[in-house]
């Protein structure tokens, strides 16, 4: 098997694997999509399935890559992102499922294509001087993204920042997780990396739809559930439950957690 298509199968899993993770709060899964009414888990397995073969495309960009300077792989996979975040709405209706994962994937892909040994450094020297460049010049832009949004508010660098960085929250906290607990309940222990996630992670999600404190109060759940021993302990599903209600009641979103999620279990399947 090609490495690229291995790498690509294993990025297909990943989407699937996430979407499939019960009960996740805020984020769409088999039993509930409160907080999306307009998606529910059939229409993200549309969107994965339409992604195939532009996860396959990003890893072989970085197998094909030669040179030092890995900036310009960076720029290469940004054109194949625009075809992949395209076929995405089209299989979807024109509703964003996993434009945060096609950017992460399409990074780590392209990363792990070019050096699987070196994931996390090939992915600083990729992503070198991101921020400063997408982050500039933007009172004279039209059109904000989410991302620019939040940065111009609050100053913080969302995913962006995060991937320059080399995904220190997935490297650093979850994978390490995932990998020490594996072996257990596959479900729960996805559950319980999702809450390492939240607990670290600064989910731009959230603040959009809430505020800082909405912030606050999601990373506490998620604390205080692994404090009580996971989401297999019974004390720490009942607040998952308090989470997941929380969550619905204030019609919240933990995207960006979940796009870790599914970049941690790539690099897990890896």
């Amino acid at each position: 098997m090609k490495l690229s298509t291995h790498l690509a199968d294993a990025a297909l899993k990943a989407l699937l694997y996430e979407v499939d993770v019960q009960p996740k709060p805020g984020l769409v899964d088999p039993v509930d999509h409160s907080t999306h009414l307009d998606m529910d888990v059939f229409t993200f397995i549309d969107s994965a399935v339409s992604l195939r073969p532009y996860l396959e495309q990003f890893a072989q960009a970085g197998v094909d890559f030669e040179g030092e300077d890995l900036t310009k792989l960076f720029a290469s996979i940004r054109k194949i992102g625009v075809k992949a975040e395209k076929a995405m709405f089209e299989a979807t209706g024109e509703i964003n499922t996993h434009k945060g994962a096609i950017f992460s994937l399409g990074i780590l892909l392209a990363a792990t294509g070019y050096d699987q040994d070196n994931t996390r450094v090939i992915t600083e020297r990729m992503l070198r001087g991101l921020t400063e460049n997408d982050f500039k010049d933007l009172d004279k832009k039209k059109n904000l993204t989410n991302g620019e949004k939040m940065f111009l508010q609050y100053g913080v660098t969302g995913i962006r920042g995060e991937a320059e960085r080399g995904y220190p929250i997935v490297f650093e906290k979850s994978l390490p997780f995932l990998k020490a607990h594996f072996g257990n309940d596959f479900n729960n222990v996805l559950l319980d990396t999702l809450m390492v996630i939240v607990s670290e992670s600064y989910d731009s999600n959230v603040v959009k739809r809430g505020n800082l404190e909405s912030l606050k109060n999601v990373q506490k759940y998620a604390q205080d559930i692994l404090e009580a021993g996971g989401c297999s302990n019974p004390d720490g599903r009942e607040i998952l439950d308090d989470m997941n209600s929380y969550c619905n009641e204030n019609n919240l979103s933990l995207g960006g957690s979940a796009d870790l999620l599914i970049i941690t279990v790539f690099l897990f399947l890896i």
